[in-house]
């Protein structure tokens, strides 16, 4: 900050202890650069006006700074780090996954290519829900939405000349997310990457699957318990493994507003909070570790202030509730796709420009890392021309739009930070009613919040068919005859080879080591040991997804709404 701004704050009204807290703040801005440089000795503008690293208003007082904060220091409001995005672009990490692992493993290497900077890895629909390629239920379903995983080798195949030592992997995976887990830790290892230096992220949000997407297997407590092994096995094995992904991304594709998105999320992730506690973990030891990933949607300006007020909002959780100590447990981390349900069949083009604003929203409310849609994955898989273009979007907004090089450049905004104020307001008195029914457990096993949803939903359709909301293309500003789309398809004939593949590997491991491993999951699984272990020496022994998910659905049964 120049001297000039200095100034103008120590003449602030009412600034006690207000410098000091300023002078603490410059202190951690110092360590945050000295590990990590800015991306600029000077950031300026193109008409060379200097551009500071975080903007404060003229007049300031201690409500300010109690409310707003620092970047970098509690609450949270303006960003989790001192220099936001002026020191490291946030990870750009584009979600691919469809048809054999080869396929896949082609997808990621072009996107690395092109500058990517993380992985993301979609899976087919079968592997969601536990079932093997092979498998009745899984008849026409294979590689259709994502990648079919069935072993340990259809993992090593997915990530072939890919280093894991070097690049940090987010999975789209929820009920058998402990699997998945154990075949990325098991592939690491064949590559010698110690399990401690692994990085990435497992979804692993079962409650919100309950409340909005469906692919859940087993009930919600055997469920929780998973989930918490989870938090206890990476809290020893892997360290710098962000063990659950709390996604309120799928609760507003379900038709949810933002502030029930976010009311949601935070409750979804107190129960998880607190069951693990209840485990016997302390709350720094597996805090720092949770993610979360939110929905960049339309409402520019909302959706910023949705972001904000979800970091302040979780430091006075885990601050106040649960008495973390921790500065990382107190920070909200965030992953952002922008919103599939608003992609269009009609006029595809016109989805270049929401996933532009909406991804640069995403960016001005602080994400640490960033999926953009592509155009036509309203029709089909995305082709690698329109992957490439949403790469593309993310890096012409980090790089020539300047929205990166000031901290929460919106902060200060009396429109922004009303708004931020107004979600926050609402979101708590969601997350109060949800407490009152006994947490989000029993809120999920009563439909409180599917309701919820389902009332939002019908009003937002509702709208759109008064036309009291407009969606352009397609209920105004139409087109009497639409070009015929290219589309994407997925060639029928690797799934052939997938369960020859998948038919080769059960006759040639060793059917003793596999039958152990699951006879001492089965033990695991009727007692309270950690079920990471026995899951982990069972991938390592080639048994399948569906044969472990299929041990557990006996002892905990299948989950029916």
């Amino acid at each position: 900050m120049n001297h000039k701004m200095k100034h103008r704050i120590e003449r602030g009204a009412d600034m006690t202890g207000a410098d000091d807290r300023y002078a603490a703040w410059q202190k951690k801005v110092e360590d945050q650069v000295k590990k990590r440089p800015e991306r600029k000795a000077h950031f300026k503008t193109s008409s060379d006006i200097p551009v500071e690293r975080v903007f404060f208003p003229s007049v300031f007082d201690n409500a300010y700074i109690g409310n707003i904060g620092y970047p970098g220091e509690f609450p949270y409001t303006r960003g989790i780090r001192p220099t936001m995005y002026r020191g490291q672009f946030w990870t750009m990490r584009q979600y691919a996954g469809f048809g054999s692992a080869k396929e896949t493993n082609e997808r990621f290497r072009y996107l690395l290519e092109q500058g990517q900077t993380g992985l993301s890895v979609a899976f087919d629909l079968p592997t969601q829900i536990g079932y093997d390629s092979d498998d009745v239920m899984a008849l026409g379903e294979v590689g259709k939405v994502g990648v079919a995983i069935d072993t340990l080798e259809d993992m090593e195949i997915l990530f072939d000349q890919i280093a894991l030592r070097d690049v940090s992997t987010s999975m789209t995976i929820n009920a058998p997310a402990a699997i998945l887990l154990a075949m990325y830790i098991a592939v690491g290892e064949k590559q010698g990457v110690d399990r401690k230096a692994i990085r990435g992220t497992i979804q692993n949000d079962i409650l919100k699957e309950y409340i909005a997407r469906g692919t859940y297997i087993y009930p919600p407590r055997p469920s929780m318990r998973l989930i918490t092994d989870i938090f206890a096995y990476c809290s020893e094995e892997a360290p710098a493994f962000n063990t659950i992904s709390i996604s309120g991304y799928h609760i507003r594709e379900a038709g949810s507003t933002a502030v029930q998105e976010l009311a949601f999320t935070l409750s979804n992730a107190i129960a998880y909070v607190e069951a693990a506690v209840e485990t016997g973990l302390d709350v720094d030891t597996f805090a720092p570790r949770l993610a979360f990933f939110f929905n960049g949607h339309n409402h520019f300006f909302e959706e910023v202030a949705k972001f904000r007020a979800a970091r302040r909002m979780w430091a006075k959780i885990m601050k106040e509730r649960f008495q973390a100590k921790d500065e990382k447990s107190l920070q909200l981390r965030f992953h952002t796709q922008v919103a599939g349900s608003t992609l269009t069949a009609q006029q595809p083009e016109n989805n270049v420009v929401r996933v532009a604003l909406q991804a640069l929203s995403s960016v001005l409310g602080g994400t640490q890392s960033l999926h953009t849609n592509a155009k036509d994955e309203a029709l089909s898989l995305p082709s690698e021309e329109s992957a490439r273009l949403a790469l593309r979007t993310q890096q012409i907004i980090a790089h020539e739009t300047g929205v990166a090089d000031t901290v929460d450049p919106l902060g200060g905004s009396y429109y922004v930070e009303a708004l931020t104020d107004a979600v926050e307001e609402e979101a708590w008195s969601y997350i109060k009613r949800i407490d009152e029914t006994g947490g989000a457990v029993n809120a999920v096993e009563s439909g409180y919040m599917q309701q919820e949803i389902r009332r939002a939903a019908y009003e937002t359709q509702k709208a759109q068919d008064q036309q009291n909301e407009i969606v352009v293309g397609v209920n105004q500003f139409t087109e009497e005859e639409e070009p015929e789309p290219d589309v994407v398809k997925v060639d029928e004939a690797f799934v052939s080879a997938q369960i020859e593949r998948l038919e080769a590997i059960r006759n040639e491991r060793d059917q003793q080591l596999v039958d152990a491993a699951l006879d001492e999951l089965r033990e695991a699984a009727k007692g309270e040991d950690n079920l990471m272990y026995p899951i982990l020496k069972a991938v390592k022994a080639y048994a399948t997804l569906g044969e472990i998910a299929n041990v557990l659905r006996d002892e905990f049964g299948e989950y029916t709404a």
